[in-house]
């Protein structure tokens, strides 16, 4: 164990050494091989360079779980033991099978109990090896490799592990090994010179007197004098204007007004009263028939007199009101019947939205039907291949108890012919490595000799330049002076080219385009022209036949609304049928498409005929507008 605990420590000594920034790995190994090969044996030596080597080679996997280990259940943990986390990281990784689980039992035993612990519970969690470790090592290799030969190992070895954990935390404290403790520091404590005396009580400071507030003045509170005149003058412009517009009720349409003669002596005795009028009286004409005889007919007409001095007739004013209350009827008409057929056009469109609501919602219940069938197929199937897995498994576990006996017989050739390689490798290690140095050595030496012996020979201060001769630095594309004025003049001529080229065609594409664009404002100009001329003959063609025939035209909006609401019964009357007919629970997917192209085909057909009836409606507009413009 103590054998064991010695490596170790020497790794981690020489892991805390190692810094990735400055230090290369190859020259790092080769540095503490020369300086560990005089101080351990062979063996020893062999073991602590296999496992320094490949804590340096597969840093980046160690580095992954140790920093994890520290961030969820190691913060309490010192960073003093981050390298003994990475060795045992790598030995419980690469050298499980190598070493055997009685060598890793007491290379664990000779660590720090409570800090290995913690760390391998974390390690060998399955639940952190197969979901983020798993994925975190898939990123730098491949996903397969790391499966195979690295967490398949370590989740075999889980179990046996687990009981190690248990054995080593059930042990009590005064049986585990006994950790060098440090000698107790000593703590310096202050000089007592002198004590500092108690501050002095210091007097309180008089309270100020504050002088005495001035009342608030009354004016404050009222309203000043020119917002009282502003508010007069408003009262009385209002009340003025009021007398106007009742003048004005009074004396409107004084046309419609019989004209009522008063003596002037009535008029002086009745006093002024305001009679309030209708804004627009209508009268009766009196057509009630009336015999005239020669008596009569020499009496004076007081209407003729009338007519004579200049009144007006009432016959021009009784054909205007028969006209207008004709229009105001048709009007009224027209808006009770746009009203009633909105009215079913919205109970028609409900009833559509209810029934697509009502497909829809069966469509969704058939897909779910669908997906849960196919999801209990998969876990069927599943099923059957974790059962197959499981007997494999069992079956896998049974062959290699039987043969326990020959791979580690197998296990210990090979171990000793690793042992064997591995100490004839470090003598030819060491063997190059005297050569190299002997090497080196004699190429300094060469070096020094040559250095003096230029230093002994005369210098010239004067340099003497040569625009046409190469440096000879031993860069790539060296060239002279010269040579680089004149690459640099052709760069130039060549960009200004370019550039002469690219404004050529961007003048040129700026024209085609501006010849295009002519060309088709053209086109849209001959084409409005056109369309002008046969909205305008289409229109005198209708306004023909309508003067021919003399029926009169119903409103448009009326026939808008009841082509919509006769296109909106008609499919609500599609829907249910196609609601009515009885369908399967599970269609097959060839019927589910037809169904699918001819509810789309529907709707195509539904969409053209609504931009059909919206282009005839502006086409009869537009002739309208024509005119009025003309």
């Amino acid at each position: 164990m103590a054998y064991y605990g010695k490596c170790i420590e020497i790794v981690i000594e020489q892991l805390d050494k190692f810094k990735p920034d400055k230090d290369n790995p190859e020259q790092f190994l080769e540095r503490a091989s020369a300086s560990l090969q005089q101080v351990l044996s062979t063996q020893k030596l062999a073991f602590v360079l296999e496992v320094l080597s490949g804590c340096l080679e597969y840093r980046k996997l160690l580095t992954i779980v140790v920093d994890a280990f520290y961030v969820r259940d190691g913060y309490l943990c010192l960073w003093a033991d981050y390298s003994l986390f990475q060795v045992i990281c790598y030995l419980a990784m690469f050298q499980m099978d190598e070493l055997g689980f009685q060598l890793f039992c007491s290379i664990i035993k000779s660590q720090p109990v409570g800090k290995t612990c913690k760390f391998l519970r974390f390690f060998f969690n399955p639940l952190n090896l197969c979901s983020w470790i798993k994925d975190e090592w898939s990123l730098i290799y491949e996903t397969a490799h790391v499966k195979e030969n690295w967490i398949d190992p370590l989740m075999r070895w889980q179990p046996e592990v687990q009981e190690l954990i248990n054995q080593l935390e059930g042990v009590p404290m005064d049986q585990m090994p006994l950790l060098k403790t440090k000698a107790k520091v000593t703590e310096p404590k202050e000089f007592k010179l002198t004590i500092p005396r108690p501050r002095a009580i210091t007097m309180p400071e008089p309270v100020p007197t504050v002088a005495k507030t001035k009342h608030v003045p009354q004016s404050t509170y009222q309203e000043p004098r020119k917002q009282q005149l502003l508010q007069m003058i408003k009262r009385y412009n209002r009340r003025k204007a009021e007398e106007l517009l009742l003048r004005a009720n009074m004396e409107e349409l004084r046309c419609a007004m019989p004209r009522l003669r008063r003596d002037p002596q009535e008029q002086q005795q009745s006093p002024p009263r305001i009679q309030r009028t209708p804004s627009l009286t209508f009268y009766k004409p009196n057509n009630l028939p009336v015999k005239l005889n020669t008596e009569p007919s020499c009496l004076p007409f007081p209407r003729v007199d009338k007519l004579v001095d200049g009144a007006g007739d009432f016959s021009e004013f009784l054909e205007w009101q028969k006209k207008m209350q004709a229009k105001d009827l048709e009007e009224q008409l027209a808006a009770g019947e746009c009203r009633r057929l909105q009215g079913k056009l919205s109970h028609e469109e409900a009833i559509l939205a209810r029934q697509n609501l009502r497909q829809e919602n069966k469509q969704k219940a058939d897909q779910k039907k669908e997906e849960t069938a196919e999801l209990m197929l998969q876990c069927a199937e599943r099923r059957l291949q974790e059962e197959k897995s499981m007997k494999e498994l069992v079956e896998q576990v049974i062959e290699a108890q039987k043969n326990v006996k020959v791979a580690q017989m197998k296990l210990v050739k090979g171990r000793q012919q690793i042992v064997q390689e591995v100490m004839e490798e470090s003598r030819e290690l060491l063997q190059r490595s005297t050569e190299a140095a002997k090497e080196e050595q004699r190429q300094r030496c060469k070096l020094i000799a040559q250095l003096r012996a230029l230093e002994t020979q005369p210098t010239r201060k004067d340099k003497l330049v040569d625009l046409t001769q190469i440096p000879g630095y031993g860069l790539e594309g060296e060239m002279s002076v010269v040579e680089l004025r004149e690459r640099l003049a052709l760069l130039k001529d060549t960009q200004k080219r370019e550039k002469e080229e690219k404004r050529d065609q961007i003048i040129q594409g700026k024209r085609a385009k501006s010849r295009k664009l002519h060309n088709t404002m053209e086109q849209i100009s001959l084409c409005r022209a056109a369309m002008g001329r046969t909205a305008a003959l289409r229109w005198e063609e209708k306004k023909a036949q309508a003067a021919s025939l003399g029926t009169p035209s119903r409103d448009e909006r009326v026939l808008e609304l009841q082509r919509r609401m006769e296109e909106r019964a008609a499919e609500r009357r599609r829907q249910t049928a196609q609601l009515q007919e009885p369908s399967p629970r599970v269609m097959r997917p060839q019927m589910r498409a037809q169904a699918e192209a001819q509810h789309w085909l529907e709707m195509d057909r539904s969409r053209e005929r609504r931009l059909r009836a919206k282009q005839e409606a502006d086409r009869t507009c537009q002739p309208t507008h024509d005119l009025k413009a003309a």
